[in-house]
Parts: C-alpha cells; structure tokens; sequence
C-alpha cells in the first residue's frame, strides 16, 4: 500500500467538503467583475445572480465599465426592475430604461416630462406587447392611433424619442436584434408661424405696460430675447451692473402634480451671457428700487428668494399668472392676441432686420447651433437678401449712370 494510500480517510474529507461548497449556489442579489482572457474583444464580465440561482453576464472593454455594469444591475434588482428575461414586456423594458439607465443623465425637468409621456401613452398603448415580439407595424399603427386622436405631431416624435433610446437600450444589451423605431414612419411637424412684433408695435405694447408691476419683465423680454422659464428663474446675483450684462444660469418651469420645479437652462449653450444696453440697464435699477418698496410693505409676509421678476410676496411667479397678464396688456395695447414665447421671436426678428448677423443672434438666444437659429428665422432672410442685393446694386448706380453718359456722348 502507498504512503497515499495510508493516508486517513478522514484528513481527506476538508477538501472535500471546501470543494462542495465552490460549487454551491451562490445567493441572488451578489456578482462580480473578472477577466475572460480565454474570448477576443470585450473580457471584462459583469456577473449577477438572479432570484433563480442563474447568472446574468455582461461584458465590457474595461473593468471600471464592468464595475459600473454591476452596481446598476444590482440597483435594479434592488429596486424589483431588473429585466432579466428575453420576453420581457415593453413596459418593463421602458421603466428599466427610465428609472435605472436614463433618470440620472437628465435634468428633472426632462425626467417629469418623459416620465407623464411614458405613462400616459407608450404603457397603454404599447407596455403590454413582448419585447421581442414588438414589430414595425406595431409602433406604426401605434403613431396613427395617436394621430387619430389628435395628438401633435411634436408630441408624437417626443414619444418616439423616448422609446426609440429605450430599444436602443435593448439591443446594445442583446434583448432585441434590432430598433424597429429606425424603421417607421414619422408625422411631418406643422411649424407654428409665430406673430413677431414690428417696431410700432413692441413700443404700443411697452406703452400698454408703462407703470405695470412687471413693465422691466416685459421690457427685458423684448430686448433680450430670453425663454420664459430663464426670466422667471433670473435672480440679482446673476446681473452685473457694473459690467452691463447678466447671466443664464438656470430655468423654472411648472408641472401639474409638482409645482415649480427648478433646473439647468435646456443646453449647455443656453447657460450664456447677455450683454445689456444702457437703457435695460437702467429699467433694471428702477426695477429694483420698487421691488425694495414692495418688500417693506410686504414685512414678514416677504419670501426672500433674490428674484428679479416675482409675485406680490417675492416667490416664482406661475406662467399662467404671466400669460393672462400678458394677454390684457395685449388687449389694453390693441394688438392681436399672441404667446409669450413670441416675444423671444420678436427680439430676434427686430435685431435680423436691424443687419445683426445672425451668429450674434443665435448667440443671444442661446441655440445650441446656427442650423436652428436659420431654420426658425429663414422667413426673415428673403427681405434681408433684397434689402443687402439693393444695397450693393447702389454701390455700382453711379458708375452705370457715368458709363450712360458717355456712351450718348459717343453718339
């Protein structure tokens, strides 16, 4: 017998019993991050246990990226949103997709939008279909139906948006071979034709404001062309006096179930400075002496949020309160009814026809590219080639008129 043979059985049994329990079912809700050196291309493996015992794997070029792979699965596994079967619904992928991919790389404003377009229409109509079962046809006749029921076709896109990232989601991850949202059929947006104000008509409605408790609003708004939202949301420390000019660095807006929700401007070129001319200037600092006197009789009722433009007590001023007193000053002016937002129009189409080139205008508005700026204000562009061909046509008239002349002294 050999000296292995003599060993005792029972110096033998440790070993064993270690190796049961390396193969034992590990508990759901752990993973790991390792290396498969064995395969080409992505080796890094992201690796969750399941509530069935099985694994879930996902492979990466990096370990960081892996890590991160990890703790987002185990969030939404957490969170009861984890999607780990290839049948999954619709709407399961989407609530994934929102709450545990797409939640954190938006603004919340965004967020509460895409959220109510999510539940209001993408679950009812299309959350109960399998995920892989999803066809072209379906999304199609989904958009007609919503079409049918005279949804805009503006909204419309922005639902497709919102599913056509959570499907691109899915096939990076392997649960749909391809994006049937790349292969649809879009409604063609109807462009609103926004009502600019001309030169007479911006002074009959700042006239109509004259002495109104938001007449530098108003002012303001015309001549800087800011958004709603980035007045309203404007506060004294963003202004510099001294300077002449202000800062945009945030935006308000209002949502039903919400209220005010407060946030970034809508894109990184919307965050811009605006210079100011003297006599916004000087709006601005009447503006505020009067706010002060407010203040003082408003005492302990006054709510200090350091707001430009506010209501009676100090806080954010709601946009339907600005849009009816927008309205009655219309009304009071004598001009045709038109949205707030027009006068952002109104600023920009007054400065195109003053020769303010147009880089300085999409610069003023905060666009995040000079495409948009064109593509908004191209009706303003025809009479401003007219007015620059007549010009240069000028440029030559005294030496067509010298050449007429000689010609008939010739003859």
């Amino acid at each position: 017998m050999t000296d292995e043979e003599k060993q005792p059985q029972e110096e033998k049994q440790p070993k064993e019993r270690k190796k049961r329990r390396r193969g034992g079912r590990r508990a759901h809700g752990t993973g790991s991050v390792f290396q498969r050196t064995d395969r080409k291309g992505k080796q890094w493996v992201a690796q969750l246990v399941l509530d069935n015992g099985k694994t879930r794997q996902r492979y990466f070029w990096t370990q960081a990226q892996a890590a991160d792979a990890l703790n987002e699965m185990l969030y939404a596994q957490r969170q009861g949103t984890l999607v780990t079967e290839r049948d999954q619904t619709v709407k399961q992928l989407v609530e994934n997709w929102i709450e545990n991919v797409h939640k954190r790389k938006i603004r919340e404003s965004t967020y509460i939008e895409y959220r109510k377009l999510i539940n209001k229409h993408i679950i009812p109509g299309l959350g109960h279909r399998k995920l892989q079962q999803l066809t072209i046809g379906h999304v199609d006749g989904f958009y007609t139906k919503k079409e049918n029921e005279r949804l805009s076709a503006s909204t419309i896109r922005q639902i497709h948006a919102i599913l056509h990232q959570a499907l691109s989601y899915a096939v990076k991850n392997n649960l749909v071979a391809r994006n049937v949202c790349d292969y649809v059929s879009l409604p063609r947006i109807k462009r609103h034709e926004g009502q600019p104000l001309t030169v007479e008509q911006a002074k009959e409605l700042l006239a109509a404001a004259k002495g109104h408790r938001l007449e530098a609003l108003f002012i303001t708004a015309v001549l800087t062309g800011m958004r709603e939202g980035e007045l309203l949301a404007l506060r004294w420390n963003d202004i510099h006096f001294e300077e002449k000019h202000l800062q945009v660095y945030r935006t308000v807006r209002s949502f039903p179930g919400r209220g005010l929700v407060e946030g970034e401007p809508k894109t990184a070129s919307s965050r811009r400075k605006i210079v100011l001319s003297p006599f916004l200037v000087d709006v601005l600092k009447q503006h505020r002496v009067h706010q002060l006197e407010a203040r003082l009789q408003a005492a302990k009722t006054w709510e200090d949020h350091d707001l430009v433009f506010c209501n009676v007590y100090g806080g954010f001023i709601y946009a339907s309160t600005l849009h009816d007193t927008f309205g009655k000053l219309l009304r009071d002016a004598g001009l045709p009814h038109m949205r707030f937002h027009d006068l952002r129009h109104s600023a920009a189409t007054l400065l195109l026809a003053k020769g303010v080139h147009i880089k300085v205008v999409q610069e003023l508005l905060g666009h995040s590219n000079i495409q948009i700026t064109l593509n908004i204000y191209s009706h303003v562009l025809p009479s401003l080639q007219e007015d620059a061909m007549n010009k240069l046509s000028d440029l030559f008239h005294d030496q067509n008129d010298q050449r007429s002349q000689d010609d008939t002294r010739q003859k």
